[in-house]
């Protein structure tokens, strides 16, 4: 691009994932001229592709709830208007509790998540084993379940918002990376890659895992580490269940475990290790597959002769509090983070890029001023979002 026009944008985007993606739709949908910058060759080849597809509103954090909320509409809804199969199942969550401390922590939450125009209802063993008959009755106080919930493909997902957001006229540069940004006092200007300069009113940083070391180019340090989470998928089998399963209770080795039964009738199943692992590593450890499948068998005993197809290995950007990182910085005009999705940047994907062209469109609602406010980069990060 040697003709400063076409070097010239309204936003660019840093990251072509689950954040920078949908994000891209929504701006460029509005009219506004958009850049994609990725290194990657393609849409969704860094986290994105690792996610195992779940999709909730149930969180703890009303900013959540309602990033979840939006997302889940646009999900649900998402073939019935563009067409695109992304594989959406409504099959809701249930939090399973084995145990007073974790029922306890439950039944706590429901008033204030019910608030907040969530669907959510504690129920005892007796009548949570009618939705998901195949649990382990055995220590079982009940649980919550969230019908609204679901999963879709995170790559088919991906692919869509790709395709619907190039036909908005928003450009994808592939195989290209930021190596630095252009200001001016203390406006940022533009990015500079390893092929070009490209200028810009707006700059988005939704590098993901690495928005940390891109940050601090321009002296930010966003209090954002990746940490190393592994999943495995069976072989299918008839259908068993529906709704995505999470245990809270530790483990040696985990602090949760969760799983669903795709719409191809493999199970997926994916743990939190405890100790964190920190780091970008994608190569399978030796000893998840076990610590695994004693929780899976533990939860739900007719899975144990199952075979297991494949293991894999993704980061999870987590911040301090658990939270998003979304919004402007004080000091820093034309810049916007939306970063440290904490593993949960698939399912915040289209609510946060709804979000973030509000902003850069200066069309913010109520809504829209409550979640900034709730996960602004200037927050003190001191409360923990009680179901990461």
């Amino acid at each position: 691009m040697n003709d400063s026009s076409q070097n010239t944008f309204d936003c660019i985007i840093i990251g072509a994932g689950s954040i920078g993606t949908p994000a891209a739709f929504y701006i460029a949908k509005s009219g506004l001229k958009v850049l994609v910058i990725d290194r990657y060759p393609s849409v969704g080849q860094a986290s994105n592709k690792h996610a195992i597809g779940g999709i909730r509103a149930t969180h703890s954090d009303p900013a959540k709830i309602h990033l979840g909320n939006r997302s889940l509409k646009v999900f649900s809804t998402w073939e019935t208007e563009f067409g695109d199969d992304i594989e959406w199942q409504e099959g809701g969550y249930s939090y399973v509790a084995y145990d007073q401390e974790n029922a306890a922590l439950l039944k706590a939450l429901i008033l204030e998540q019910q608030q907040h125009n969530l669907e959510i209802s504690w129920l005892d063993a007796p009548d949570l084993l009618k939705i998901i008959p195949k649990l382990n009755p055995q220590d079982l106080l009940g649980g919550t379940f969230s019908p609204e919930d679901g999963s879709a493909s995170p790559l088919k997902s991906a692919f869509a918002f790709h395709k619907r957001a190039a036909e908005a006229d928003a450009v994808f540069n592939f195989n290209e990376t930021v190596v630095d940004f252009i200001s001016e006092g203390s406006r940022i200007k533009g990015v500079v890659t390893d092929k070009g300069k490209y200028y810009s009113q707006w700059v988005i940083n939704a590098a993901g895992g690495w928005a940390k070391p891109l940050s601090k180019k321009i002296g930010l340090d966003v209090p954002v580490e990746p940490d190393s989470h592994e999943a495995a998928i069976t072989e299918p089998v008839a259908r068993i269940f529906y709704p995505m399963i999470v245990d809270m209770r530790k483990r040696p080795g985990s602090a949760n475990f969760y799983f669903y039964q795709h719409p191809t009738g493999k199970i997926i199943f994916c743990m939190t290790p405890d100790p964190p692992i920190l780091g970008t590593h994608t190569i399978a450890s030796s000893d998840f597959l076990s610590k695994a499948s004693r929780r899976l068998i533990e939860i739900m005993p007719v899975l144990r002769h199952i075979r297991v197809r494949r293991v894999w290995r993704g980061t999870y950007p987590m911040t301090p509090d658990g939270s998003p990182i979304i919004g402007k910085v004080n000091g820093l005009d034309g810049f916007i983070l939306a970063v440290g999705m904490c593993g949960q940047g698939f399912m915040f994907g289209p609510g946060v890029g709804q979000l973030v062209s509000h902003l850069v469109l200066n069309e913010l609602d109520e809504a829209d001023k409550i979640i900034l406010d709730n996960l602004s980069f200037h927050r003190k990060f001191e409360s923990e979002e009680m179901l990461k």
